[in-house]
């Protein structure tokens, strides 16, 4: 009998295990910006076996606090394998983002640009691909930077009205944007966008290894860019296949038809 992931979407595979987001991202399988696409439409796109995915998660029911002893998924003892941040509500997830994803950023940005600067300069010579990679590099800064404040200062505080309104059973709050569905159209071209820069520099780096001859802050710099494409993925998963989503469907159903 085939497993029925595969015809799961790359994104809900990512909620629903706790490891997902590191396996997929451990393939290079897009779940933020193409998690719509299922497991199986993902892999042969990508020349791999999805069986080999699909091990590398574990088995249906598997007990995450014991990986060897599978478990009845309907026994309501059993753990949970989903994440915490898959089970938030939109006030909550938003609150979620800024803390981890958003305060993470902020303080890995600006160390990542002086570190892009410092390796083009010293080895800039002999590797003339580090003049592309910070170029890239700061590209992907200028995009990052104003869309985070876009999100602190404009949308997630809209979403936070629309949830407290939804909770006190009020009627939805009147927002200058009209439906909030027209910030997050902005919001997912954006993220898209960002998807292209970081494959770029995927490619610039190649798959971020460092050559012999790096020093200690160019390996530092290729790990922390590596780090950054993987925490963006996630990041951008979470707004792209939950919060939006939630966000769509909670509008619609406190706006009288």
């Amino acid at each position: 009998m085939s497993d029925p992931r595969l015809a799961t979407s790359l994104a809900d595979l990512a909620t629903a295990h706790r490891d997902g987001p590191r396996v997929l991202e451990l393939f290079g399988l897009d779940y933020c910006c193409h998690g719509r696409r299922t497991l199986a439409d993902a892999c042969i796109r990508a020349g791999i076996e999805a069986r080999t995915v699909l091990d590398a998660l574990g088995p249906v029911g598997t007990d995450p606090t014991n990986p060897t002893n599978p478990s009845d998924p309907n026994d309501p003892s059993r753990p949970s394998d989903r994440p915490e941040w898959a089970s938030m509500g939109p006030s909550e997830l938003v609150d979620h983002l800024e803390a981890v994803h958003h305060a993470w950023l902020n303080a890995e940005l600006p160390r990542l640009r002086s570190l892009a600067e410092k390796v083009a300069g010293v080895h800039g010579s002999r590797h003339p691909e580090l003049g592309a990679i910070a170029a890239t590099f700061e590209e992907l800064r200028a995009d990052l930077e104003p869309h985070l404040a876009k999100e602190e200062l404009v949308l997630f505080p809209m979403v936070r009205k629309l949830d407290s309104a939804a909770a006190a059973g009020s009627a939805p709050p009147a927002f200058h944007c009209g439906t909030l569905r027209n910030p997050i159209s902005v919001m997912l071209i954006e993220h898209d966008r960002v998807g292209v820069l970081l494959e770029h520099l995927r490619d610039l780096t190649e798959d971020y290894q460092a050559p012999a001859d790096g020093c200690a802050s160019y390996r530092a710099l290729f790990d922390g860019l590596a780090q950054l494409e993987a925490d963006t993925h996630l990041h951008v998963h979470k707004e792209n296949n939950l919060l939006f989503p939630a966000v769509v469907d909670l509008e619609a159903r406190m706006i009288p038809s």
